[in-house]
């Protein structure tokens, strides 16, 4: 059982519309699900972004929870960036005002979180890492590019299976302001609406 807070906030994003543009740009993504679905073979999902410090850990998070939500078995997924760097604090946070239950496993210049959306489901375990990095699958997955740095700066991504690009703002440009935590959320917000359309329209 998904976490009531987090459930009752999915609840809301029913509502929440998700425009035709981006639903086109969605909907390689929708196909690769499918098929992986229909063939019952794991979906493995790669977020890559430049640091994979936000939004990549973001849509990371988001797609393994609508999984879990919509009942869509076999999805794993991770995250990756052109570089480490550290997971940024504001996005534990943000996860964690809206109820998921984050707890530091190591305290380091890049610590590892774990990030549960469930009971008893897996902890997704969050921390800064290359895309290619051993914590990652090496093959038969999705390369979702979140950022439009990632998908420039990254022609090749290897073991791919497919690769979508499926940008998102970074909300990084509003650290240190008084909107910080206000648009942390907006863009999780965000990602959440586009990661709830995607897995429901996934058909078991």
């Amino acid at each position: 059982m998904i976490f009531e807070e987090i459930s009752s906030f999915i609840g809301d994003l029913k509502n929440v519309v998700v425009s035709d543009e981006r639903k086109a740009i969605l909907q390689p993504l929708v196909d690769f699900v499918q098929a992986k679905v229909e063939k019952g073979e794991e979906v493995r999902l790669n977020f890559i972004c430049t640091h994979n410090s936000r939004r990549s850990h973001l849509s990371q998070v988001w797609a393994q929870t609508m999984a879990a939500h919509f009942a869509i078995k076999n999805v794993v997924c991770y995250s990756g960036g052109t570089e480490a760097t550290a997971l940024f604090p504001m996005v534990a946070k943000t996860l964690t005002t809206t109820g998921f239950k984050i707890e530091k496993l190591a305290d380091t210049n890049n610590p590892v979180y774990s990030i549960k959306y469930a009971a008893n489901a897996h902890p997704i375990i969050g921390f800064s890492k290359k895309y290619d990095d051993g914590f990652n699958p090496t093959s038969e997955f999705a390369a979702i590019m979140t950022c439009s740095q990632a998908d420039g700066g990254c022609p090749f991504i290897a073991g791919a299976e497919k690769r979508v690009p499926i940008t998102f703002e970074d909300p990084k440009v509003f650290d240190g302001t008084p909107q910080q935590a206000e648009k942390y959320q907006e863009r999780s917000e965000q990602i959440a609406s586009e990661m709830f359309y995607l897995f429901s329209n996934i058909k078991k």
